[in-house]
């Protein structure tokens, strides 16, 4: 089982000192990973005809998570780098490839993408995509990342990107690992087919356990192994310490493979009461 922390941006006021004192926190007390979230543009929610049902707006405060982890990658040695989740249709695909690619390469071969489709319609229009089309576009974006990163030039023509030989020049060293995230059967889907892990959040009971057992048979149906997927448990907003730890115990059961600590939702208003309580949480098991 892999300890991952997530980074409190809401909580934190964009204070890039809080994310380098996180970030240093996270390698020094031992844990594996840093995971951040992704909103490009805060929405104001009000009087709005279609309802957005996410939790965000615009006032709260996001990093891009790939630009972060660049910095990120210079002053830590060891923890993984993870994206949970970037919203990739609304992004420029091969973009993203060559982002991604400068992160792993600076990084020493440390980052996971994880990837999703998003809740917030606004925000695809802001970025000059097309909101309904977001499952079929990242469909098509994640082998089309995968090619990216093993070969150049590439001749690609899809729905929504087309690549005439061209390509990226440094590649990665390696092909990134594409981890999806959700809450849908569709997001579920797409994962036994495409991904190499999964990201799940939510209530226990309701969505991640029972989620994690249809992407365990999903897999089989695809032919695929399930030891060789990864599954990851993402603690809800303002959980104690002692339910966090029996949570963790519980993915631990279903053999789940990575379990993130959050640490919003509890009422800290400074940087190092995260920073003592992702302490307190590894003292404690």
């Amino acid at each position: 089982m892999q300890l991952g922390v997530v980074y409190p941006q809401i909580e934190l006021r964009g204070d890039p000192e809080a994310v380098a004192a996180i970030a240093r926190a996270t390698e020094s007390q031992g844990y594996d990973y840093l995971l951040m979230f992704d909103h490009v543009a805060g929405v104001e929610r009000s009087d709005r005809p279609r309802p957005l049902l996410g939790p965000y707006s615009e006032k709260d405060p996001f990093h891009d998570p790939l630009v972060t982890f660049g910095f990120v990658a210079g002053i830590t040695h060891r923890i993984g780098l993870a994206t949970g989740i970037l919203v990739l249709p609304q992004r420029q695909t091969v973009l993203v490839a060559r982002q991604a690619a400068d992160v792993d390469l600076f990084s020493g071969g440390r980052l996971r993408l994880g990837v999703g489709v998003g809740w917030n319609a606004v925000e695809y229009q802001a970025l000059g995509q097309d909101f309904h089309a977001r499952g079929a576009r990242l469909d098509e974006q994640i082998p089309l990342l995968r090619q990216l990163w093993q070969e150049c030039p590439i001749a690609f023509q899809g729905k929504f990107d087309a690549v005439d030989r061209a390509g990226l020049n440094p590649l990665p060293r390696r092909t990134i690992p594409i981890w999806c995230g959700g809450g849908s059967s569709a997001a579920f889907r797409r994962a036994a087919r495409l991904g190499d892990g999964f990201i799940f959040s939510g209530r226990f009971e309701s969505n991640i356990l029972p989620g994690w057992q249809e992407v365990q048979r999903l897999l089989e149906k695809e032919g695929r192994r399930v030891d060789r997927f990864g599954a990851e448990c993402l603690m809800p907003d303002g959980m104690k310490l002692a339910d966090a730890i029996n949570m963790l115990r519980r993915w631990q059961d279903a053999g789940g493979t990575h379990f993130g600590v959050r640490t919003m939702g509890l009422g800290f208003t400074e940087a190092n009461q995260h920073i003592d309580y992702i302490a307190e949480f590894l003292a404690r098991i």
